[in-house]
């Protein structure tokens, strides 16, 4: 590579994209033909149960600056974009989707305004494309719950970005493991500017985002970027004082006319509702607390199977190699021992 031409990484975190990773990769290495650049392909296969791998593998015995990376299970979206993100080496690094429905005619607008000194480029959603109700209803709730409690704005927010190497540097310094990209992205501060683009169609297969890892996701964010959550379990306290005063106040009356202490059901009410204060409150604290734990165990964020870089020859990691962050190959954690190889394991 000339020493004049910049590095553009193109990172695309890929779940079941046999399909299509192919499209996605010519696709987008036609837009980067800019003058002064050089590109390249870094594809996460997050434990796909088809051959997004070994297509992406192909597109490198092609000729096609791709590295395919091939996670040993589905660690999730967050996980893929990090290893991506340790594993690209360009002066400006991008995320985007394997099924295209971030626009990749968006790329050429987004080098242009981090040539224009902007340090991070977000791709913000204008709309939702062709979306079920029930979709954007769930989606909206989750963005507005995650900007409202988390902290960070969120809304028609996507993972299409460009990141400087100076901001790719910060995230990777981060030593959190339960991620949040999104709302990373924007807290780390730097200069920022957003870019909008209209959701494109989505040409294969299916979005692999249940309500399930929806919600999984947003009590990540909300529990990684704010403590307000905490702050309701002295609310119920409060309140359940508050009930506790007016209960007993009405049985200290009662008492003192001589009257007979009744009212079996407010009392049958009340322990309910403290019951419940209290279980909310459990939970909430169990949220914190699970988040804790998942951090002291320090367990990888990801670990990598295998390897297939067009810029080395194929072979396989050495028995005991300890996987650190190096450039291609990183787990986020010392994971010591001899790592599962293949036919397109490479060493960087």
């Amino acid at each position: 590579m000339n020493a004049h031409r910049r590095l553009i990484s193109v990172v695309l975190p890929a779940f079941n994209e046999a399909e299509g990773i192919r499209r996605a990769v010519t696709t987008i290495a036609a837009i980067l033909q800019l003058p002064g650049y050089d590109c390249e392909f870094v594809v996460v296969d997050d434990g796909s149960r088809d051959d997004t791998f070994d297509r992406a593998a192909e597109l490198t015995d092609k000729g096609l600056p791709v590295r395919a990376i091939r996670l040993s299970r589905n660690f999730g979206k967050e996980a893929a974009i990090l290893a991506g993100l340790l594993n690209a080496t360009g002066d400006a690094v991008i995320t985007i989707d394997a099924d295209l429905q971030h626009p990749p005619e968006l790329i050429p607008a987004m080098i242009k305004a981090w040539e224009g000194g902007a340090q991070i480029v977000h791709g913000v959603k204008r709309d939702r494309g062709k979306e079920g109700w029930v979709s954007t209803l769930r989606a909206k709730v989750i963005n507005l719950l995650l900007t409202r409690l988390g902290g960070v704005d969120v809304r028609s927010s996507s993972d299409f970005k460009l990141l400087d190497r100076i901001a790719v540097n910060a995230l990777k310094c981060l030593p959190e493991r339960k991620r949040f990209y999104r709302g990373l992205a924007g807290w780390i501060g730097f200069r920022q500017v957003t870019l909008l683009f209209d959701v494109a169609d989505r040409q294969h297969g299916q979005s692999g985002w249940s309500l399930r890892s929806l919600l999984g996701l947003a009590l990540t964010a909300t529990v990684s970027f704010t403590s307000l959550p905490l702050r309701i379990v002295s609310v119920l306290g409060f309140l359940t004082f508050l009930l506790a005063l007016g209960v007993g106040s009405d049985a200290l009356r009662s008492w003192i006319r001589g009257e007979a202490v009744s009212g079996f059901v407010t009392i049958i009410i009340t322990l309910l509702l403290i019951g419940s204060f209290i279980m909310i409150s459990l939970g909430i604290i169990g949220e914190y607390i699970a988040k804790i734990y998942d951090e002291i165990k320090q367990r990888p964020v990801f670990i990598i199977d295998c390897v297939h870089d067009y810029g080395s020859r194929p072979q396989s990691l050495p028995d005991g190699r300890e996987i650190d962050t190096a450039p291609v190959i990183s787990a986020v954690s010392h994971l010591h021992g001899s790592p599962r190889t293949g036919a397109g394991s490479s060493e960087p």
